[in-house]
C-alpha cells in the first residue's frame, strides 16, 4: 500500500530499492498478509517483481472495480467502473502484474449497495472463484452500506476503517465477526502521529482532548498505543499498517508483539475518547 508512488492519491516517493527492501523485510519478519489494489500505483508491480518468488509465504489480497486514468504528467485519477468486464479486467491485470495465477482474497473496492446490485458484482466475484483465480471474496466498505453487506452473508471478509481516533464502525466490526466473516482493519494507527507519520492533526486532536498520553507506558509511542488499541477489538482479524520505512516496520512489530491493551486500559481509553467526543 505504501509502495504505490506519487502519481496516485496519498502516494509517497518510492524508489525500486526501497520497495524491494520493505517488501522483503515484511515477509522476513513473519508477516503473512499483504493487501494492495489494482489502482495503488506501482504496488502490484512491485509485489510481483520482488515477492513472486516467495508467493507461498503470504496471503495476497487485492481489490477490483478500479481504473486508472491519466490526468497530467504528474497525477493519475482512479475512478471506479462497476461492471463485470471491468472487474475481470482488473483481476487479469493484477494477476499479470503480481506474477501469480491466483489471489487469496479479491475485494470489491468500496461500491455502494446500489452499484453492487446493479452490476451483479457478487456474481462476478463468485465466477472468479469458480475459475480458480480467487480463493475468497470480500469487500472494502463503510457506512451506510456496511450493515447491508454483512446481512447478505456472502462475503468472506470485510475491510473496514477503524482506530481509537476513528470509531464509527466499532460495533459493526463485531457484527461482521459474529456473522463469521474475517475483519481486516485499515487505518488502524490513523496513519501515524503527525510529523512521525502521515496522520492529520484534525483527527489526532482527539488524542490530545482525551489526555491519552497519560495511558502510555514508559517508552511507548502514540502510534504504538493506537496499534495495540486496534488489536484489542475482539472482532478484528488482522490490521494492515502501511509503511515504506524499515524502522517504522520494526516499531510496529514490537508494538504488536506486546499484545492487546490490558482490559482496564482499553476500557479507560474508550471512556476518555467517548467523553472527549
Amino acid at each position: 500500500m505504501e509502495v504505490r508512488g506519487t502519481r496516485i492519491w496519498g502516494g509517497r516517493p518510492v524508489e525500486d530499492g526501497e520497495a524491494e527492501t520493505i517488501l522483503n523485510a515484511v515477509v522476513d519478519a513473519g508477516i503473512t498478509f499483504i493487501d494492495t489494489a489494482n489502482d495503488y500505483g506501482r504496488s502490484e508491480e512491485y509485489i510481483g517483481r520482488y515477492l513472486s518468488h516467495r508467493r507461498s509465504e503470504f496471503v495476497l489480497a487485492t481489490k477490483c472495480g478500479c481504473t486508472v486514468v491519466h490526468r497530467d504528467e504528474h497525477t493519475d485519477d482512479t475512478p471506479h467502473v462497476w461492471t463485470r468486464d471491468n472487474l475481470f479486467r482488473g483481476l487479469h491485470e493484477s494477476l499479470e502484474r503480481m506474477k501469480t495465477d491466483y489471489v487469496d482474497l479479491m475485494q470489491l473496492h468500496n461500491p455502494s449497495v446500489e452499484q453492487c446490485e446493479n452490476g451483479n458484482l457478487v456474481e462476478a466475484l463468485q465466477e472468479m472463484q469458480a475459475q480458480g483465480k480467487v480463493r475468497f471474496i470480500g469487500i472494502s466498505s463503510t457506512n451506510p452500506h456496511l450493515a447491508t453487506y454483512i446481512n447478505w452473508g456472502v462475503f468472506d471478509s470485510f475491510q473496514i476503517p477503524y482506530s481509537a481516533l476513528e470509531r464509527e464502525h466499532e460495533s459493526l466490526i463485531q457484527t461482521a465477526a459474529d456473522a463469521g466473516s474475517g475483519v481486516i482493519v485499515r487505518g488502524g494507527v490513523a496513519r501515524g502521529e503527525p510529523g512521525a507519520g502521515l496522520g492529520h492533526q484534525d483527527r489526532w486532536s482527539a488524542w490530545e482532548k482525551a489526555n491519552m498520553d497519560e495511558l502510555l507506558t514508559d517508552g511507548e509511542t502514540r502510534t504504538g498505543f493506537l496499534l495495540r488499541f486496534t488489536h484489542s477489538h475482539p472482532g478484528m482479524t488482522t490490521n494492515i499498517v502501511g509503511t515504506k520505512n524499515p524502522e517504522h516496520l520494526r516499531e510496529n512489530i514490537e508494538a504488536a508483539q506486546r499484545g492487546p491493551l490490558a482490559d482496564n486500559v482499553y476500557a479507560e481509553a474508550k471512556r476518555r475518547l467517548d467523553t472527549a467526543a
